[in-house]
């Protein structure tokens, strides 16, 4: 009786393993991100040594990012727990130098927020955790 309860155990541990979703850890586009690194890490050392980290401001009704120059590029809001809820948003900064992005479209919780901005001839990358209330 023991040893049958153990394999029917082992048996429905296998079938929920193999039915599971994906690993959240496991990247779909790992080899490009590697070809691209050192362009990454340019950019992102370009936002540390000119001190061009956007302010970030959230609020229930939307997402203000204020950049020191004008800006143009993406920002990408990845949702840690489904990535079926990811979005990439193209943007110019206006007059003021701000983006905003309304958020009470956004389910409440974890996010990560990559931006992705060329302002005159540099190429800059910031990335931030914010939680979503």
């Amino acid at each position: 009786m023991g040893l049958a309860s153990f394999m029917i155990f082992i048996v429905a541990l296998v079938v929920i393993m193999f039915t599971s979703k994906k690993d959240a850890l496991v990247d779909t586009d790992y080899y490009e991100k590697g070809i691209n690194y050192n362009q990454t890490y340019d950019s992102k050392e370009q936002t540390k040594s000119d001190h061009a980290k956007p302010e970030i401001v959230l609020n229930q009704q939307m997402l203000l990012l204020t950049f020191k120059e004008h800006a143009s590029g993406t920002i990408k809001l990845m949702r840690t727990a489904d990535e079926n809820l990811d979005k990439t948003i193209p943007f110019t900064s206006n007059v003021n130098l701000q983006v905003i992005v309304p958020s009470a479209h956004l389910q409440k919780g974890s996010w990560r927020i990559i931006i992705n901005w060329t302002s005159g001839t540099k190429n800059y990358l910031y990335e931030q955790e914010i939680t979503i209330k």
